[in-house]
């Protein structure tokens, strides 16, 4: 079993950065493809940011576009995702996710493993 756990929410301003991790167990963690999620409260989950095994392919909602940036360093076995210029609408409850076949998913019910969730609260 591939155990995820997600690190470094809390509470920022509106305009102000915050920078998540997620540790990944797993000796084939390069192979995995990688994501964030958000789910605020009231809300269906979303995708937030994805990248390949590789490193070289990244992908976002267009919600996120531009402000966030999604990295991984395999080598550690950790994704991040460093989000600028938050605003109110971005706090949520952030999940990682790891799908086994690394496929470029935007699709929850694609990824296999996920995190318990770390909670980003932006205020006004």
């Amino acid at each position: 079993q591939v155990q995820l756990v997600e690190s470094g929410g809390g509470l920022v301003q509106a305009g102000g950065s915050l920078s998540l991790s997620c540790a990944a167990s797993g000796r084939t963690f390069s192979s995995y493809g990688m994501a964030w999620f958000r789910q605020a409260p009231g809300k269906e989950r979303e995708f937030v940011a994805g990248i390949r095994g590789s490193g070289g392919t990244t992908y976002y909602a267009d919600s996120v576009k531009g402000r966030f940036t999604i990295s991984r360093d395999n080598a550690k076995k950790t994704v991040y995702l460093q989000m600028n210029s938050l605003k109110p609408e971005d706090t949520a409850i952030y999940y990682c996710a790891a799908d086994r076949s690394s496929r470029h998913s935007r699709r929850e019910w694609e990824y296999d493993y996920w995190g318990q969730g770390t909670q980003v609260t932006v205020s006004s």
